[in-house]
């Protein structure tokens, strides 16, 4: 269906703008990886010559270009290369992104920026350049990949830059699906889970992977959609729904561990989250209640056997203090010390600062501590705020996968 069409796709050296592209290289497409990837990442698989050669081997032209959205020149001219070389645009993929899930005092003003230059400004001025071809296609389609615009304050509160940055992509669909109504059609679609990816693995640590899905789940909704009319148009669709409309029973086979339990996506509300709204109100009153008395019940007993499962290995493989503030029954602050010489755990305050500090209600802390609440999930459902090093707080996860027999 995809045959001879020209696919302008932005962060296509790798994950999901890839797996895209492979999948209308597979009807003889051609694809612009717009990315800024041209030279081996460190830490990052993939360039725009390898994910050329993946696209060509598959069956598809490809034309890779070094685009950094955040440089309106670069997008003008790899627009300009694309018309040259393949005579106009059909498709726009607006799917290069950047991620910061930081607090308001905890995101650096150069973060701040990097994620409204490439997810706001950069969707923008790419859409901007390529419309005026757009409009001359028989069957033109803008995809973003970007959420449906939720208005529920838990996805805001943790990471208020970034949702802001996520729901402006949202904004354009909404306007320009209107503003280019039976010329060009304007979609938003985004994951109903996590979709594993290099940003996932940074994002979530190790083993993050088995409660992810693969990209090809987005690829293949992708696909459905930019094969429709330019009538259908300002949908803001999620990928397993319309896949479901479109008679798909198996999606076992998007999953990296088929039969896990899947992390839900940001954004996306599966249930209301019952006391989300009142959670700092009552972690306010606690810090406020005397602490003279040592609390007992579930959270005084957690903190007991991690007592008495710390070890100076723990000490020293992790070498952060962690302050939990904890609202409902037997709450109030706690902390783990797995910097000081033999490590600690206990009620109050650490005995040095705290390099994370972790904030939930008692009874998910209880779950997380055995095992029945994945901490990954907890923060991106809104149940666990974490202040400070996030590289510390994967650290914790993995020592808790170690006590859960424990626990």
């Amino acid at each position: 269906k995809l045959a001879g069409c020209t696919l302008f796709i932005t962060g296509a050296s790798r994950g999901i703008g890839k797996a895209i592209a492979l999948k209308a290289a597979k009807d003889g497409a051609n694809i612009v990886i717009a990315a800024k990837t041209a030279e081996p990442h460190p830490t990052l698989p993939g360039t725009i010559y390898t994910a050329a050669e993946e696209i060509e081997a598959a069956g598809g032209k490809a034309l890779p270009c070094v685009v950094n959205v955040r440089e309106e020149q670069q997008i003008i001219n790899a627009v300009e290369k694309a018309v040259k070389t393949f005579g106009g645009i059909d498709i726009l993929v607006n799917n290069a992104s950047a991620i910061s899930l930081t607090g308001t005092l905890e995101t650096a003003t150069k973060k701040v920026n990097l994620m409204m230059d490439v997810n706001v400004r950069g969707t923008y001025l790419t859409s901007k350049a390529c419309l005026p071809h757009l409009r001359k296609s028989k069957n033109p389609h803008i995809l973003n990949l970007s959420p449906p615009m939720n208005m529920n304050p838990m996805w805001f509160k943790n990471h208020c830059a970034y949702t802001i940055s996520k729901y402006g992509m949202s904004m354009c669909v909404l306007g320009m699906a209107e503003e280019f109504r039976g010329e060009v059609a304007v979609n938003a679609l985004w994951p109903k889970t996590a979709i594993h990816t290099a940003a996932m693995d940074m994002l979530g640590g190790a083993g993050i992977e088995k409660q992810c899905r693969k990209t090809d789940i987005l690829a293949d909704a992708a696909y459905c959609i930019l094969t429709k009319p330019k009538t259908f148009t300002g949908n803001f669709i999620i990928d397993e729904v319309l896949l479901r409309e479109e008679g798909v029973k198996d999606f076992d086979v998007y999953a990296i561990a088929p039969g896990h339990p899947l992390m839900p996506d940001f954004f996306l509300d599966e249930k209301k989250l019952s006391g989300s709204q009142q959670e700092g109100a009552d972690g306010a009153k606690v810090k406020t209640e005397s602490a003279a008395a040592q609390p007992s019940g579930p959270v005084a007993d957690t903190f007991r056997v991690i007592q008495g499962a710390v070890t100076e290995e723990h000490v020293r493989s992790t070498q952060g203090v962690f302050q939990f503030e904890l609202s409902g029954d037997g709450g109030g602050t706690w902390y783990i010390d797995l910097k000081s010489k033999g490590g600690s755990a206990g009620f109050g305050k650490p005995p040095v600062a705290a390099d994370v500090v972790m904030s939930m209600s008692s009874a998910d802390f209880v779950k997380m501590f055995t095992g029945k609440l994945k901490p990954t999930l907890a923060f991106m459902s809104g149940k666990l705020r974490i202040k400070g090093n996030m590289a510390l707080a994967i650290k914790l996860e993995k020592m808790l996968s170690q006590l859960n027999s424990k626990l």
